[in-house]
Order: C-alpha cells, then sequence, then structure tokens
C-alpha cells in the first residue's frame, strides 16, 4: 500500500467550520457521558488538534509515539481486515483526511477523519486501551486466514473498540469511538430504555450487527485491562474453532 499523507494545506475554511463545530458540540456534550480516560486523553492531545485546529498529523504523530509507541497511518478509505490488523499490530492507527460536508453534519454512511482522529485517537494515549488495541490486532493477523475467527475477532472490535461502553461508579461511560464521534448516538444512549449488557466475552463474539444502523445494544466493561485480559480467553476460544 502506497503511503499516504495529510495534506494540512488543503483544508478550506468550510473544513475548519465544520471541524470546528462537530469538535465543540461533541466535547461539549461528552462533558458527563464519556469516560475520564477519553477526557484527559483529549487535553493530552491539544497541540495536536482542538476545536480551532484540524487535526494535525504531524503534531499528533510526536505526542503518539512519546507516550505508547503509535503513529497515524493515512488510508485513501476503507481496507482489508487483514491489513488493517496489520496496521493496529504495529501500533499504526489507519484514518483518512478527508472530512464531512455541512449536510451531512448529523450523520455519516461512512468515517470521516473527524471520527477517526476525535473518536478513535484520543485513548490511544492510554496505555491499558493500547495494550489491549494493538494486542487485539496481532490475533487478527494470526488468525486472518480462518474466516469465522477473523469475524469473531472484527465482532469484538466492533463492541469494544467503536461501540463499548463502560461502568463507572454505577455510571454508563462511553469509550467506544463510534459513539464518541456522534452527536446524534450519544444522545440517544442517555435517554433512557437503552439496552446496554454486561461484557461477557464468549455472548460478545457470537453476537450480530449491522453496520448500517445505529446500534440497538450495547456491552459495558468494568476496566481496560478487563478487556486485555479478555483476549487470553479469545486466543483459547479461537484456537478449538480452527481445530
Amino acid at each position: 500500500m502506497a503511503n499516504l499523507k495529510q495534506d494540512y494545506e488543503e483544508y478550506t475554511k468550510d473544513d475548519f467550520w465544520i471541524w470546528n463545530k462537530l469538535y465543540t458540540e461533541q466535547t461539549k456534550n461528552l462533558i458527563n457521558k464519556s469516560c475520564l480516560e477519553f477526557h484527559i486523553c483529549l487535553k493530552e492531545l491539544e497541540t495536536g488538534m482542538h476545536a480551532e485546529k484540524i487535526a494535525d498529523f504531524i503534531e499528533l504523530n510526536k505526542l503518539l509515539k512519546q507516550k505508547n509507541g503509535w503513529t497515524i497511518n493515512v488510508v485513501p478509505g476503507l481496507i482489508s481486515a487483514e491489513d488493517f490488523f496489520r496496521f493496529l499490530s504495529k501500533k499504526k492507527f489507519c484514518s483518512s483526511t478527508w472530512l464531512r460536508n455541512k449536510n451531512q453534519l448529523k450523520y455519516l454512511s461512512e468515517p470521516d477523519m473527524f471520527h477517526d482522529t476525535y473518536g478513535h485517537i484520543p485513548l490511544l494515549m492510554n496505555k491499558g486501551y493500547s495494550d489491549f488495541t494493538q494486542k487485539l490486532g496481532e490475533i487478527g493477523i494470526k488468525y486472518s486466514k480462518y474466516p469465522n475467527a477473523l469475524a469473531k475477532i472484527q465482532t469484538l472490535y466492533w463492541f469494544t473498540i467503536e461501540f463499548g461502553m463502560m461502568i463507572r461508579n454505577g455510571d454508563y461511560k462511553i469509550y467506544g469511538a463510534g459513539i464518541l464521534s456522534s452527536l446524534g448516538e450519544s444522545k440517544k444512549i442517555f435517554r433512557g430504555n437503552t439496552d446496554i449488557r454486561d461484557f461477557n466475552l464468549e455472548i460478545v463474539i457470537n453476537s450480530e450487527y449491522d453496520i448500517s444502523k445505529i446500534q440497538p445494544f450495547y456491552y459495558a466493561i468494568h476496566s481496560f485491562d478487563q478487556l486485555y485480559q479478555s483476549l487470553f480467553k479469545l486466543e483459547d476460544i479461537l484456537t478449538k474453532d480452527i481445530n
């Protein structure tokens, strides 16, 4: 795959307006909704991105590399699961560089740079989350030639890194990037009657999901260490499945 770069000079006034609106509204909205780790990590990345500054990959890479060894890998759009997990295993998180337009502020059919950077990148500054993400990438590569095993790994990714919830002091908090970057979904979860279930690895990896619809249910963990420890059980399950 060719090495792509972010051309920061190409962003327009409209792009900066859109970024500012998304960043400002979502950060205010998440004050009491997202996990504390997200707010801490977002603050740590302020020199690389904030409301007035579209995410600058050069600056973010300096901060990410210094903290937990991560860098951002620019991709043109969706890539294969095998390539994606290979990048994760090497502590490279994939991001596009294009930003949604004004007609897509409330809904977007595919992830843009705001989702990739605001939703995913901050928590990579947290060691527990970082370790889980890299290890999941390693497992993804190890079982990439086994479709059923790979599907379970992708399902775990979906219900954790993309749409994970956390229980803190009896309250639910968001840590999944798909929710962190979505104004609508992050509000919907706290309107009541949301189906949030306790995290159980075997149930999670056998759950079904539809990428074209707002998530009808979620799984809540107690800590990122719980997530990391679940990967040992995951490997046991996948090894038995392929033998």
